[in-house]
């Protein structure tokens, strides 16, 4: 993959800052490219042909913020990060997803609200792929890929996001490790 221009890189940053800042501003209604462009001080052409749609400005903003989480559940160090125990990666997992959802919360919501389809949406395959696997390794009994996506749909509503706003995060991070505790927390004997 070749590397990116600076230029491209500099309208890159000024575009999702733009979004971001719009975004806080005003709400998920107010953003267009239009708006997006003007704010960055780019052309609308440069906005459109480099993330399409709306949509795709907040899946980039989010992929942005969640590159660290991402990093670390594939490479970081344990709980999070390979050589911890499933149940402790997972639980790890959930208090990661909701501590960056609790930093942006509008953004969250943006991104859920203008994200159409989910299973062709890189960030939620590599959650899901994480997601099963780990349910996987310790419950093979279970359907680990629809309960990865029950779990997952579990952070996608508007109570959800209700909580983050009313700055109950703690009472869904705990709710999340209850559920991980019940799900995985004893092995079946046969």
């Amino acid at each position: 993959m070749a590397a990116e221009r600076a230029d491209a890189a500099r309208n890159r940053r000024a575009i999702l800052r733009a979004t971001e800042e719009l975004l806080a501003e005003h709400g998920l209604e107010y953003v267009s490219m239009e708006r997006v462009a003007a704010a960055a001080g780019v052309g609308k052409g440069t906005v459109f042909h480099r993330f399409t749609n709306r949509a795709g400005l907040m899946t980039a903003l989010i992929e942005e913020r969640m590159r660290a989480h991402n990093e670390a559940f594939t490479a970081g160090p344990p709980p999070l990060g390979p050589g911890a125990p499933p149940r402790e990666r997972l639980t790890a997992f959930f208090d990661a997803v909701i501590a960056v959802a609790t930093k942006n919360v509008a953004l969250m919501a943006a991104f859920e609200n203008s994200a159409k389809h989910r299973h062709d949406n890189d960030l939620y395959v590599s959650w899901h792929k994480h997601v099963s696997g780990l349910i996987a390794e310790a419950r093979p009994d279970l359907d680990a890929e629809v309960i990865a996506h029950v779990l997952l749909g579990s952070l996608r509503s508007e109570l959800v996001a209700h909580l983050l706003k009313s700055g109950e995060s703690a009472r869904l991070a705990d709710a999340l490790r209850s559920m991980v505790d019940s799900l995985l927390g004893q092995l079946r004997r046969t």
